[in-house]
């Protein structure tokens, strides 16, 4: 049997992950919900995919398995589970596709949990069928490792860390401009939350970049660009640790919860100003460096 170099006989969902990590196609990173969800629910979702994930994933009509243990997370019961579950189906992802459509689908589609009062179980569950669309022939993905993703104890932080994964490895791409409206849309801030936005930086941006650079493989810095006094514009600027940082990194992830957050207040926050001009002029660019 001949083998095809049909470049679309390969792709995202053939991959295999490594050990300790998840491999998240694209189109399930860059999308903007209809609904805001939580830390858990989040983390519900990438375990509810990762179980799915694999070639099977392009059949649209198949069903998946999983342990109601794996999406219970910290939790004791089932209860939060199964509102996570509902959420999830209520839920409206809006994905951008290469060809400038805009695909919009279901986080989960129809399931069924055995028994909810047992706690052992299973969740015998489906994706939507626009979902399978999207992500069926995907050939772009993030590389999340568990642990880290464990570790996180913001939305934030879950949202801005997938999202600079999926770029973290492209060749000459190290840094992204974003409008401040855009930037709100990749952490999962709706409208009506954190309106100003040195409330936006102080308990969204500032924290999840705090978390991803104590232990993700990766370093973020951050640069504001101002219009007279308002922020218009932000720049993530991304590069790989380097095998001291990456060590570093490891061992706070092995090191116990307990004493994590005096630890990350030790993370300083480094002001610089790179250019200024005059108010109502020119642009003031700030960098942050965490």
């Amino acid at each position: 049997m001949g083998v095809s170099t049909n470049k679309r006989d390969y792709g995202t969902l053939d991959i295999k992950p490594n050990h300790g990590e998840m491999i998240k196609p694209s189109e399930t990173i860059d999308v903007a919900f209809a609904e805001g969800l939580t830390l858990n629910d989040r983390r519900c979702w990438n375990a509810l995919i990762a179980n799915a994930f694999g070639p099977d994933m392009r059949d649209d009509e198949k069903d998946y398995r999983i342990y109601l243990s794996v999406l219970r997370s910290n939790h004791n019961g089932n209860e939060r589970v199964e509102d996570t579950i509902e959420k999830l189906m209520r839920t409206i992802a809006r994905c951008k596709m290469p060809n400038g459509s805009i695909t919009r689908f279901q986080l989960l589609g129809g399931n069924n949990m055995g028994d909810p009062t047992r706690m052992r179980g299973e969740l015998t569950y489906s994706f939507d069928k626009r979902l399978i669309a999207a992500v069926r022939d995907s050939v772009s993905f993030g590389k999340l490792e568990i642990a880290v993703m464990a570790a996180f104890n913001s939305k934030y932080a879950l949202a801005l860390y997938e999202h600079v994964s999926r770029r973290v490895n492209l060749r000459n791409v190290f840094h992204e401009e974003y409008s401040v409206e855009r930037l709100r849309e990749i952490l999962d801030v709706h409208e009506g939350q954190l309106k100003a936005f040195g409330n936006l930086k102080q308990r969204a941006i500032v924290p999840a970049i705090k978390e991803i650079n104590l232990w993700a493989p990766f370093t973020i810095t951050i640069a504001y660009k101002k219009t007279g006094q308002r922020v218009t514009n932000i720049t993530l600027h991304w590069y790989p640790k380097d095998v001291a940082g990456r060590r570093k990194a490891q061992e706070e992830l092995e090191k116990s919860k307990i004493g994590r957050k005096a630890r990350m207040a030790d993370v300083q926050e480094t002001i610089v100003i790179l250019q200024t001009g005059k108010l109502g002029d020119a642009d003031d660019i700030t960098s942050i460096g965490i």
